[in-house]
Parts: C-alpha cells; structure tokens; sequence
C-alpha cells in the first residue's frame, strides 16, 4: 500500500499583526496582509470518506468553509495508529501566523515550510506541533523569517503573475515589464542571493509541469542576469503543480497557480 501523503498549502497570515516581518535584529517592517479570505487547498489521499471528512471539517473550523479548497482523494493507503487524531491536532490557530505556508504529513513525518514575523514564532510553532504528536512522529521545521528583503521583493511583485506563452518558458511582453522592475529591485539586495521558483497548475503530466516549471525559472534567471543581475546570486528549482495557492478547477485558480515565486536565501 502507498503511503499517506496530505498537503496543505497556502497556510497564509490572516491579519496585519501576523504578516511577514522582519529578523529580530532588524527595524519593523511594514509587509500587505495576507486577503482574509485567501484559500487553503488541502490535496493528497486518505483511507476512507470518514477520514476526509474529520479532515476538512477541521480546516473549516479554523479557516471558515469558505476558504478550504477540497482537492482529496481516497484511497489505498496505509497509516499509523490514530493518525486521523493526530492529523487533525496539527491543524490549530498557530498555523495562521505562517505566511505563504505548507504543512505536509506523510504518514509519521511532518514537515513545515512558510515564513513568519520571528524567530519566536518559529520554535513555537514547531514545538506546539511535536508536543501534540507521539514520540514515532518526524517534524522538520521548514519555517524560517521574513525579512526586510523579503518584504521588498513581495512588495514590487504585488501577487501578479509573471506571464509566459502558453505551454512554453517564452516569456511574453507583459512577463518581461514586471521582471524589469523586479531587476531593479534584484538590485538593491546588496548580494542576498535568491531562489527563483517555478509553479504550474495541474494540467498534464506531473513530470511535464516540473520540466516546465524548471524551464521557466531558468528562463527568469536569464532574463533577470540580461538586466545586469549576477547570475551567482540566483538559484532556480521548480515545483510544478505541488504547491497550489488557488482551485485547479476553475480557470482563474489555474491561472494563478502558474506564477514564479522569489525567494530571499537565508
């Protein structure tokens, strides 16, 4: 039997005082709140419908019904003991403080990925997680803290999506204006190195949309190194179709999950 794979992407901020913010050795900075009302995709398998349902019924309880994306299956799996018990303990209100987040469970390994206000928040949010689990689960803190960087980047790509041919890692004209300005803001990094992050919806072959993915942050390093960007400072990886922000089902939710994500590396 295959293992149980659950992700949850898009754990966003849901206020002001839980936006990114900055290292503790640095002033405040001032980062948009994520949209209350921004969505949580849930995708993966489970055992059974009794299983999806506890699941989903707990994001609703503490996202609102309205924002659960519902993109589970079921299926042959296999799980450890009272995994639905611990699964629904790790989605408490803590997770909101994580900005642009996914939580993924795998069987008895968990790990966390996003960006919050501080370290305190770091440490706090993976150690609420491991003392709900029992001592057979894994729990790899991917968190890490936003920074002044960061906050800039997010500023001047404002969640528009940087647009590429169809099917293609061509950029178009509109592509190519939005990555001018954030060659400008590459700039005033003073040498923090940054990954480029390709996404793609789910339409195809997973293997076609990670190719692809790669492709088109390939095609943004190049373009950004063309603007006098050093080549050295910018790492590329695709995720294809694995890190959802929006409804594959629908047009607009496909649209947004094709988009390239920049990273300040700390």
């Amino acid at each position: 039997m295959k293992p149980t794979l659950i992700s949850m992407a898009a754990l966003l901020a849901a206020g002001t005082a839980l936006a990114q913010g900055p290292a503790a050795t640095t002033a405040p900075a001032t980062a948009p709140a994520a949209a209350p009302n921004a969505p949580i995709v849930v995708a993966g398998t489970v055992a059974d419908e009794a299983s999806k349902a506890g699941l989903l019924a707990r994001l609703r309880a503490v996202y609102g019904a309205e924002r659960v994306i519902d993109q589970l299956s079921v299926g042959t799996v296999s799980t450890p003991a009272n995994w639905n018990d611990y699964v629904q303990r790790l989605i408490g209100p803590n997770l909101k403080m994580i900005s642009r987040g996914q939580l993924k469970i795998d069987g008895n390994n968990v790990s966390l990925r996003g960006d919050v206000a501080n370290e305190t928040q770091r440490q706090q949010i993976a150690g609420d997680i491991a003392s709900t689990l029992n001592p057979t689960y894994t729990v790899n803190n991917g968190l890490r803290v936003a920074d002044n960087q960061q906050v800039m980047l997010d500023a001047v790509l404002a969640n528009r999506i940087i647009e590429f041919e169809s099917g293609k890692a061509a950029l178009t004209p509109s592509g190519m204006a939005i990555l001018d300005q954030m060659s400008e803001a590459l700039k005033k990094l003073g040498g923090a190195k940054v990954e480029v992050i390709g996404h793609t919806d789910n339409a195809g072959s997973r293997a076609g949309n990670l190719s692809l993915s790669q492709a088109r942050a390939e095609a943004v390093k190049t373009y950004v190194t063309s603007r006098g960007i050093n080549g050295d400072l910018i790492a590329v990886s695709g995720e294809g179709p694995d890190r959802p922000v929006a409804d594959n089902r629908t047009i607009e939710g496909r649209a947004r999950n094709r988009r390239i994500e920049f990273k300040v590396v700390q």
